[in-house]
């Protein structure tokens, strides 16, 4: 009995390999190569919510982190928490860069991937401050001050997670003074007249 998702796999690994490998792909027929790649984009028009390179992937290590923290197996948590990191990250990454290539030749399309990789950024620092929260929890706070330090620069100190950072690293004492918020500028008066 055959397995048709292992068949499936066994199918992109092999056409994978005719990319990488020229040598192994002149021997097969250009049109065999261009009809399995057809066939395969067929069979798979968007691509399964279960991948692990996908927002819902890195989505389920975070969902699978909580579990771990909310039964206190803090290592299974972390380890959850830094490939959802690495998800979140390469995704925005991706994203971004095809923001650049499609930037100036088709905005539409630029702009949908700047949003996808500014939610996959977001993503990616709600994951890293979770992280950092972790290794709170373990008592590993020389692990916790450089994620948060990362948080903070990513997202800015006004927003809601890097405020949430920063008061971290002032729990900690890794800095000494408060942030309660910014600051309104004082309004310059108007010269008096003469």
């Amino acid at each position: 009995m055959t397995n048709p998702k292992l068949t499936k796999i066994l199918s992109s690994c092999l056409l994978s390999m005719a990319i990488v490998f020229p040598a192994v792909a002149q021997e097969v027929e250009p049109q065999t190569i261009e009809s399995n790649i057809a066939q395969a984009t067929e069979n798979n028009k968007r691509p399964t919510p279960d991948l692990f390179l996908s927002p819902s992937g890195g989505e389920k290590l975070m969902s699978e982190a909580s579990t771990a923290i909310d039964n206190q197996q803090y290592d299974v948590a972390a380890d959850k928490l830094q490939k959802a990191r690495q998800v979140f990250n390469q995704l925005s990454n991706f994203y971004l860069q095809l923001f650049n290539n499609f930037s100036g030749i088709d905005n539409r399309v630029a702009q949908a991937q700047r949003n996808k990789a500014l939610t996959t950024g977001q993503q990616r620092d709600e994951a890293t401050y979770q992280l950092a929260l972790v290794h709170r929890a373990e008592e590993k706070t020389e692990l916790s001050i450089p994620l948060l330090v990362q948080v903070v620069n990513s997202q800015n100190p006004t927003t809601e997670l890097g405020k949430k950072a920063y008061q971290q690293l002032y729990e900690i004492g890794f800095v000494d003074e408060p942030f309660t918020g910014a600051k309104p500028k004082p309004r310059s008066q108007p010269a008096p007249k003469k």
